[in-house]
């Protein structure tokens, strides 16, 4: 069974680009949560990263469009780019700022992302459409070495 890293960070985020924390009210019962895991670059890994977020995410009311967005990411990543390959890996990470916003993002090991007749056929493809219409912020950052695909999802009004 193939293994999996997992890091757990604490009040600031390992993801690049986000800064200082901003102070928002919130619930108390969520807190300030981030992780990352590596995955291989399986489909099959799709599963694990949806069930490795529902842990973290218990309690958020965004949990459902997160995972969703994650499992999109993920099976995206496995699919299209060289982390398909033998040894290849995706790394999943999450960051949820209780009252503010949700981060998810997906790095691959690049390659071009190619879309084949067959997935067409197969109903696929529609994954970036389903990103685009849940996320606030969506984009494609990288190069054909290594590409993250990031979402911001905004905290929902109470």
């Amino acid at each position: 069974m193939p293994r999996r890293r997992v890091v757990l960070g604490g009040a600031f985020s390992e993801l690049p680009g986000l800064g200082e924390l901003m102070h928002m009210p919130a619930p108390r019962a969520l807190a300030l949560r981030t992780t990352g895991a590596t995955y291989p670059g399986r489909p099959e890994q799709v599963r694990a990263v949806r069930a490795d977020l529902r842990g973290l995410l218990d309690g958020c009311p965004m949990a459902d469009d997160m995972i969703l967005c994650a499992s999109e990411l993920a099976a995206n990543a496995a699919l299209h780019s060289d982390s398909a390959r033998p040894s290849g890996e995706f790394t999943v990470r999450v960051k949820v700022s209780p009252g503010d916003y949700a981060w998810i993002e997906v790095e691959d090991n690049g390659g071009p992302w190619i879309t084949t007749v067959a997935d067409s056929d197969r109903g696929s493809g529609r994954g970036l459409d389903i990103i685009r219409a849940l996320a606030a912020d969506w984009g494609i950052d990288g190069d054909h070495h290594s590409r993250t695909v990031w979402v911001r999802l905004d905290w929902p009004a109470t």
